[in-house]
């Protein structure tokens, strides 16, 4: 049972950083779901400081995850629309089949929904789907770094526990 755990809050981990890159999958809360199979294996006694630190983290995480894309377009000057778009363009993106769909949906997004806003304004809908663009690129990076602390938090559990495992 404690290899079945182990093997499968390994793969969780691996999956929660591809998920970091891929919006599909909730990068750190897949992560959090490794740890916890970590701290389930009958001989490691559970922390539950570290569980429930790691949950409100991974939690605040995957709701910045939504959050960070539509405050960048707010920030580069965009008005409603190109967050209201942002938004779109990313559920949009996330659904289409075409490649990278999750990165150009939403700065498609924030362009069409500011020029909807000022048609006129080119440059001005340009610089909210930039920030729409580094906003996702923000949050992607905050989802991947906090992905590979849990990574190496796994490890230290398993260092600490190594007599148990092997």
């Amino acid at each position: 049972m404690e290899y079945f755990l182990l093997f499968i809050g390994f793969a969780c981990m691996i999956t929660g950083i591809i998920g970091s890159f891929l919006p599909v999958l909730p990068g750190p809360p897949i992560s959090w779901i490794g740890i916890l199979l970590l701290y389930l294996t009958p001989n490691v006694t559970p922390n539950y400081w570290i569980l429930g630190i790691t949950l409100v983290i991974a939690l605040m995480i995957a709701i910045l995850d939504y959050v960070i894309p539509a405050k960048g377009t707010k920030r580069f000057g965009g008005s409603k629309y190109g967050i209201w778009g942002t938004n779109i363009g990313l559920i949009v993106g996330l659904l289409t089949p075409i490649p990278f769909g999750f990165i150009i949906g939403p700065f498609a997004g924030a362009l069409i929904g500011e020029l909807i806003y000022d048609k006129k304004d080119h440059n001005r809908a340009l610089k909210a789907a930039t920030g729409s663009l580094i906003g996702f690129l923000a949050s992607t990076f905050m989802k991947f770094v906090i992905s590979i602390v849990y990574l190496g938090l796994f490890f230290v559990i398993v260092w600490r526990n190594w007599e148990i495992y092997f």
